[in-house]
C-alpha cells in the first residue's frame, strides 16, 4: 500500500493554496458550540488504529488539571464564545485522576458535559463510580457518556480493542444503565457494512441489552469513517463549497477547539480540530482569544473526515 507522502505526493503543504494553485478552503469559527478538552493520552488499552496513539504508556499529552479547564472556562465567558457543551476525550478520560472533579467544574458553570470513554476498568473503580452517581444525582441531564463500541459484534469490536474488551465495555455499559446515565456510543464505519445495516445492528444491540440509546440518531450513535493517511484524497478549494454543496458553517472547526496539555510545553495550547493533536500547524495558540483565527483545511482528515465523511465529533 502506498504511504502517505505517495499517496498525497505534493499535496496539503501551503496553507493559502492547494497544489494546482487553487485557493484553499478555509473556515471561520462561526458558532462555537463545544470546548474540548484533552485529558491526556494515557490509556488502559491500546487500539489497533487509535489516530492519537494512546497507550498505557504514550504521555505526549499529560494529565490537564481542573484549575487548567477553569481557566479556559473563565475565558469563554471573557471572550462571549456560545458554548454549550464542554466535552472530554484522551487516551481515556477515567485515567485522570481529576476526572470527577474537572467534569463537576464544567456542570457547576451550567453546560452540558461529554466524555468520551471505553467504560473499562478505569471507569469501573469505585472512586470514579462513586463521583459519576454524585454528578448525575447533581446535575441530572446534563452528563452524557459516549461509549467507544467499534461494533456490536465481539469479535470484531475485540479486534480492534484487544481480546475480552467487549465483555468488559458491556459490562460498564450496563453499570451505566443500571445507574440512570444517558450514553451514546462511537461505532466505526470500516467493517464492511452499509450504513444502515450498522444502524440495524446497534439498535439490535442496544434492544438487547436494554440501552436507551438511539441507533439512527447520528449524534447517539456516531458512525466514524476510517483516518487512513495511506488513501490518496482531493484536495478542498473555495470553490468546493459550492460543488458539493456543504457550508464550511458545518466543519467541526466552525463550532469547536480543543485545549491540549503537551509534556514539557510551558503553556496549555488550543488546537483547531481534536483530530490532529500532533500537527503543528493546527495549533492556534495558549488562549481562546488567539485560537479564533480562521483554518485552512491543510490535511488529508480535513477532506476525507469532515468535509467529504460529514463527520462531527460533537454530541
Amino acid at each position: 500500500m502506498k504511504d502517505q507522502l505517495e499517496a498525497n505526493q505534493g499535496k496539503f503543504q501551503n496553507p493559502d493554496v492547494t497544489a494546482d494553485g487553487a485557493p484553499r478552503a478555509r473556515v471561520a469559527l462561526t458558532r462555537p458550540k463545544t470546548l474540548w478538552f484533552n485529558t491526556g493520552t494515557l490509556c488502559n488499552i491500546q487500539c489497533v488504529n487509535c489516530y492519537i496513539e494512546s497507550s498505557p504508556t504514550n504521555d505526549a499529552l499529560v494529565y490537564i488539571t481542573a484549575g487548567e479547564v477553569r481557566d479556559f472556562l473563565d475565558q469563554l465567558t471573557a471572550r462571549s464564545w456560545p458554548v454549550t457543551e464542554i466535552a472530554f476525550t484522551g487516551g481515556e478520560p477515567f485515567m485522570n485522576p481529576q476526572m470527577i472533579e474537572i467534569a463537576r467544574a464544567s456542570l457547576e458553570r451550567g453546560y452540558d458535559v461529554l466524555i468520551l470513554t471505553n467504560a473499562m476498568r478505569p471507569m469501573m473503580r469505585k472512586s470514579m463510580q462513586k463521583g459519576l452517581v454524585a454528578l448525575q444525582t447533581a446535575f441530572p441531564g446534563k452528563l452524557t457518556l459516549r461509549i467507544s463500541v467499534d461494533h456490536y459484534n465481539p469479535a470484531l469490536h475485540d479486534a480492534e480493542r484487544g481480546v475480552g474488551a467487549f465483555a468488559k465495555t458491556l459490562e460498564g455499559m450496563q453499570w451505566l444503565r443500571d445507574n440512570g446515565f444517558r450514553m451514546a456510543v462511537a461505532g466505526r464505519s470500516i467493517m464492511a457494512d452499509s450504513e444502515a445495516q450498522s444502524r440495524a445492528g446497534y439498535a439490535a444491540f442496544y434492544k438487547e441489552h436494554g440501552f436507551e440509546i438511539d441507533a439512527h440518531d447520528p449524534s447517539m450513535t456516531v458512525l466514524f469513517p476510517e483516518m487512513d493517511t495511506t488513501v490518496e484524497v482531493p484536495e478542498i478549494t473555495a470553490d468546493c463549497w459550492g460543488i458539493l454543496n456543504k457550508s464550511p458553517n458545518d466543519m467541526m472547526c466552525a463550532s469547536s477547539r480543543m485545549v491540549v496539555k503537551r509534556r514539557g510545553a510551558a503553556r496549555l495550547a488550543v488546537l483547531a480540530c481534536t483530530l490532529l493533536p500532533y500537527a503543528p500547524e493546527f495549533e492556534l495558540g495558549a488562549t481562546l482569544e488567539e485560537a479564533e483565527k480562521d483554518v485552512a483545511l491543510n490535511h488529508p482528515h480535513c477532506a476525507k473526515f469532515c468535509v467529504l465523511g460529514g463527520a462531527s465529533c460533537s454530541a
